[in-house]
């Protein structure tokens, strides 16, 4: 069936991929004929953009119809769902259903699992977690291959640090880098992207190293770099929990004596067993006692932000008990 369904997390992946779908679909001639956008807000949607792509395309090309950020998969009332069932198996050869939503789908719902089994697409768009850094020198060197950027190895793992998973973020920057290198056939190299690229200096990631080592001082800089480059407050808390959740895996296994790599990393979900040397490394002056203390206090942390605490001030003061929990105090 011409039926699609997008979700995830990463917003300017699901427009890429809708972009290509509508310039695949649509005839640019026909485009206000054929192409109609429901808003979450609009209380019929689902019914009304069932009879729109039911309606003959006018002119060449085909018809698409697309629910925006559509609850269909989360909640859907028996009537929604009997219209469901009963048009989309006579949707016209041309036209073409779209759906988007940035929540996980229900599996247990009789229209998600209906979806599933009726759509020729349905598909997922995660971002990346932030302490995965072999995924995101991935997502680099792809993007750097679509927009036709050269990068070495080195300048695709700064490109990684420096824009963690923001995916829009990674193609505004490196649309950046092609139109400073345009007309050459050499690498970027370190000092051009360092001076190019926001955010180079400090990151998330930088900040787990600085609480891991105690440095208030250095803790608080960094903070204030990222609330300054309008980094949002749970994305930091997201990546500090995942990295501290790392650490404590690596350090349980060495306390119970576990030597293999191997071993330590498919325990701890990380892909690359050569990251297990640096890891034991950098707990190593940590107990497995103040690992454990310090995820509470992120969970903390988590929570506020969440009830709508000002993010300055939480962030500060969790990352100042962070720092003396790795200080032992």
């Amino acid at each position: 069936m011409p039926i699609y369904v997008y979700w995830g997390e990463d917003d300017f992946a699901i427009e890429k991929a809708v972009t290509v779908l509508r310039d695949r679909i649509l005839d640019p001639l026909w485009l206000s004929f054929n192409y109609t956008v429901f808003p979450p807000e609009q209380a019929d949607a689902v019914i009304q953009a069932l009879n729109q792509v039911m309606t003959p395309t006018f002119g060449a090309g085909g018809r698409l119809v697309w629910l925006i950020n559509t609850t269909l998969c989360q909640h859907c009332p028996e009537n929604v769902l009997a219209e469901l069932q009963r048009t989309l198996s006579v949707i016209p050869e041309n036209s073409f259903l779209l759906l988007t939503s940035r929540n996980k789908p229900d599996e247990r719902l009789k229209a998600t699992k209906f979806l599933k089994q009726s759509a020729q697409e349905f598909r997922e768009f995660p971002l990346i977690p932030p302490w995965k850094t072999e995924l995101l020198v991935q997502a680099v060197n792809q993007a750097a291959q679509t927009v036709g950027v050269k990068l070495t190895p080195q300048t695709a793992e700064l490109l990684a640090e420096s824009v963690g998973n923001d995916t829009r973020l990674l193609y505004n920057e490196m649309e950046k880098l092609r139109l400073y290198n345009a007309g050459s056939n050499k690498p970027l190299d370190v000092k051009t992207v360092t001076a190019l690229v926001r955010n180079t200096t400090q990151n998330t990631l930088q900040l787990s190293a600085a609480i891991r080592t105690g440095d208030t001082a250095k803790a608080l800089g960094i903070v204030a770099d990222l609330i300054n480059a309008s980094e949002p407050g749970l994305r930091i808390v997201a990546t500090l929990i995942g990295q501290f959740r790392t650490w404590l895996l690596v350090k349980m296994m060495m306390e119970a004596g576990e030597r293999n790599p191997q071993a330590i990393a498919q325990a701890a979900e990380i892909n690359n067993p050569k990251r297990i040397y640096f890891l034991q490394q950098e707990v190593k002056s940590l107990s497995v006692q103040q690992l454990i203390s310090s995820l509470p206090l992120l969970l903390e942390l988590e929570v506020s932000l969440k009830q709508g605490a000002s993010e300055t001030s939480a962030l500060q003061t969790k990352v100042i008990e962070l720092c003396q929990v790795c200080q032992g105090n």
